[in-house]
């Protein structure tokens, strides 16, 4: 064990010892670099473009683009890159994450990888969290890549597609990770060429790399269809969940976060629907709303998990505490909890394009990333994404304070303890930042501070357009700011005049989050650039993450030495207790995202082939020998499908293949027995071809060639995207059901992947058919348009625990008529009861 360690940190050692190195050399330009005019210094740019022509390589450019940028920064930006910066700088040219401290100058660290791998003219994107932070530093560092004479490009949300296409064009293009994503799958829809907006996905520097690679990896973007169903039953089962009562009719394990219905809670479930067997196959929609409707009441809480906005469901992220607009739990999750809530019931949607995070930005030719906390998830960058974690060191030492956890025996004890320190050090006039893992908690910590007339700032998931504003403010003497995890992340919070002498920022956690990372980042806030600072966690027995694992016996012991809620212990035993379970916690999701990353893969193979061969047929300016191609594959599956080679000539099924040529490819009688009688099934294949041949020269002469071509592709584009939307629905339902195959002593994930290769191999089958009968039997028309299979909506979908996102198949409601009995065992008549 001491030996792997070794070697992770001689790694890191070895690795800072070159990067000095490099810095130095980057250094000892400065003097030359400074004599330089502004004209000679933008020259440099053109310099280096045409050098890069001439066959030089980006590496060997990089001691002088550094100097370059590191100047010019000086002049247009009046801050100057300090040898740490340098160093995190090589780290991220060489596609490797930079773990940089708070406060150590992220943004200003990357312009100079990014200048120096947009010189290639293949685009570099840069890619923060949200919108405001894109806009920033769009505009902040966009002033020093403009003066080199580089185009910096913005791409937000509300852009049309031209804008779009002008803000890819850039050299260095600002985005956050959900447009970059959502982008690529519009791409693949397009109708024409011309339509898309990105270039080969060349370099990507991703800030808050934590953040999106590991927190959001398995989050899918989905572009979605609407599907009309009946919302009807969601209402039912919502109404039948209210009446059930836990433990007496269903069970919840904190543990696993799991909920299920007991032996008599199926009874009651079966009166109130009035059937005989829940589990019959008839009853399996039923069965999935009451799990929802259930999981909806017992699981899902308002102000923890979402939030009701404006007659909207909209969920809080668990990591960030960030309103998610536009997100849907699936599997009719949120649907259960619209009902729950009694807001509009919105319809499930059909999946038109989907992708993760963790594939998408595997498509990078290369990848980097900036983050103040990566250590803790190093294995995870390492094996999904081929990058390595360099701790860059801090400019100055670290001179923050961070204390012992002190845990209570109750969350009330807990929270007093938290509101004595806060008022406190207020009253003194100490900033201070509460963290809070839930809405719920910074809401309860607010009330309890004004009790205390404690004036202060409340930043979560409810008024989170103003984080950034809130967060800057926060050091300022006297400040008490309330935040939910990790709210503000790219934000430096400021030490106010005095401050420092006061003994800096205090940051005060009320509870373990269940990553380190999280946790890291809070304590990070404090303590920037060398100021001093405090950091103390507050927990309590009763605390999700000590209930998970075990807080009994330290609860037992508490009481056997007759501590009360004015007692903290306060060891550091306690303190790496928690730190243990965090850690199985963090083993437990990184396996989790491994796996699914597994299952990912199948479909992304298959959607790498589709979207390259699709791609294919947007560029061609000729489709015929595909199209011909096609239609030799269908005429090869016709007449091997009658013509087996373990039967007898005399007994092939030749009327099936006439039968199936003259109503797929040529006109009815076109081809008789007489043609096929004594042939081989080669020679079969050869004469059909022949036949269909003749008839594509004469479709081709009639209309004209130019109209022939755009023909081709309306046909093809058209049985592409169909067969394609269909699979995605096939592989989610496969998915859905695979685990079932361990109790077949199977394993699931080979299974997925042989059974989603068939599957794939027949909708490549599917499509070709469709394109050969097509394009031989219809006719075209004058105004002939290329047209959307479906108008899609794009979504960022999200799922409670940790299993894959999954879909269900269209479902039909259980219709009740309004004198029938209430389902929910009122005895009342439906139209005088749930209703009403």
């Amino acid at each position: 064990m001491l030996g792997i360690l070794n070697k992770v940190f001689d790694f890191n050692k070895r690795t800072l010892n070159r990067y000095e190195k490099m810095a130095g050399q980057i250094d000892a330009l400065a003097s030359d670099t400074e004599k330089l005019s502004d004209e000679q210094l933008k020259a440099k740019t053109v310099e280096f473009q045409e050098r890069l022509s001439n066959g030089e390589k980006v590496d060997d450019l990089l001691t002088e683009a550094f100097a370059v940028v590191r100047e010019a920064a000086k002049r247009v930006l009046n801050m100057y890159p300090y040898k740490v910066q340098l160093m995190g700088g090589i780290a991220l040219h060489e596609g490797n994450i930079s773990e940089m401290k708070t406060g150590e100058g992220k943004t200003l660290t990357s312009t100079m990888p990014v200048y120096l791998n947009a010189l290639s003219g293949k685009g570099v994107h840069v890619v923060t969290v949200n919108e405001y932070l894109a806009s920033r530093d769009a505009h902040e560092m966009g002033q020093l890549f403009e003066f080199l004479g580089l185009t910096v490009g913005l791409n937000l949300n509300g852009l049309s597609k031209d804008e779009k296409r002008e803000a890819y064009a850039a050299d260095i293009t600002y985005s956050t990770n959900n447009e970059l994503g959502f982008d690529y799958l519009r791409d693949n829809m397009v109708l024409y060429k011309e339509e898309m907006a990105q270039r080969p996905l060349h370099y990507a520097v991703i800030d808050e790399v934590d953040s999106i690679l590991v927190d959001e990896a398995r989050t899918p973007l989905i572009i979605s269809g609407q599907a009309a169903k009946s919302t009807k039953l969601y209402v039912q089962a919502n109404a039948f969940v209210r009446t059930l009562e836990k433990e007496t009719d269903f069970t919840f394990d904190i543990k696993t976060k799991s909920v299920q219905l007991t032996e008599e809670g199926i009874t009651k479930s079966e009166r109130a629907f009035g059937i005989e067997n829940l589990f019959d196959i008839n009853h399996v929609a039923l069965n999935h709303h009451i799990n929802q409707a259930l999981k909806a009441h017992v699981i899902m809480h308002n102000d923890v998990d979402y939030v009701v906005e404006e007659g909207e469901v909209v969920i809080v992220d668990p990591f960030t505490g960030r309103l998610m607009k536009g997100r849907r739990y699936s599997e009719g999750l949120h649907q259960a909890i619209e009902a729950k809530e009694g807001l509009e019931i919105q319809n499930e949607s059909m999946t038109l394009a989907t992708i993760t995070f963790q594939n998408y930005f595997r498509m990078y030719d290369k990848l980097s990333g900036m983050t103040g906390t990566a250590k803790t998830e190093e294995e995870e960058f390492r094996n999904i994404y081929n990058m390595q974690v360099v701790a860059i060191p801090t400019n100055r030492d670290i001179a923050r304070d961070d204390r012992s956890d002190l845990v209570y025996r109750s969350m009330e004890g807990k929270f007093r303890a938290v509101v004595e320190d806060v008022s406190q050090r207020h009253a003194i006039g100490q900033p201070v930042l509460v963290g809070t893992v839930a809405v719920e908690t910074s809401e309860l910590i607010s009330q309890l501070l004004k009790r205390k007339n404690v004036p202060h700032y409340v930043l979560n998931a409810k008024n989170h357009f103003k984080e950034a504003e809130i967060i800057e403010e926060a050091g300022r003497r006297g400040a008490v700011t309330i935040a939910t995890n990790m709210a503000g992340r790219g934000t430096d919070i400021k030490l106010g005049e005095g401050v420092v002498e006061l003994g800096g920022l205090a940051v005060i956690g009320t509870e373990r989050h269940e990553s380190r990372r999280i946790d890291n980042q809070l304590r990070g806030r404090s303590g920037r650039q060398g100021d001093p600072g405090i950091t103390q966690f507050y927990l309590s027995m009763e605390d999700e993450l000590m209930r998970r694992f075990g807080s009994e016996n330290m609860m037992n012991m508490m009481d056997r030495l007759g501590m009360d809620d004015t007692q903290p212990i306060q060891s550091k035993m306690v303190s790496r207790a928690v730190e243990s379970a965090q850690k199985r916690v963090e083993g437990n999701n990184f396996d989790a995202r491994k796996q699914l990353l597994q299952y990912d893969d199948v479909l992304r193979q298959q959607r790498e082939i589709i979207y390259k061969q699709r791609f294919d047929v947007l560029e061609s300016e000729n489709l015929r020998n595909i199209v011909e191609e096609m239609i030799k594959s269908t005429v090869e599956r016709y007449v091997s499908a009658h013509t087996p080679r373990e039967e007898l000539p005399e007994e092939w099924n030749l009327e099936g293949i006439v039968d199936s040529v003259n109503g797929n490819l040529l006109e009815d009688g076109a081809l008789s027995l007489n043609d096929l009688k004594g042939k081989e099934p080669e020679e079969m294949i050869e004469h059909i071809l022949g036949r269909t041949k003749v008839k594509y020269d004469e479709k081709e002469e009639s209309f004209g060639e130019e109209q022939m071509r755009e023909f081709e592709k309306v046909i093809v584009l058209r049985a592409v995207d169909s067969k394609w939307m269909d699979h995605i629905d096939a592989m989610e339902q496969l998915r859905q059901g695979i685990h079932l195959r361990a109790y077949g002593q199977t394993d699931p994930l080979r299974e997925y992947q042989m059974e989603g290769f068939a599957m794939f191999e027949s909708m490549v089958s599917s499509i070709e058919e469709d394109a050969a009968k097509y394009v031989m039997k219809a006719e075209i028309r004058n105004n002939l348009e290329r047209q959307e299979v479906a108008k899609g909506q794009t979504a960022v979908h999200q799922k409670e625990g940790d299993e894959p996102v999954k879909k269900k198949p269209a479902r039909k409601a259980v219709e009740i008529g309004r004198n029938d009995p209430c389902y929910c065992g009122s005895g009342r008549k439906f139209k005088n009861c749930c209703g009403s």
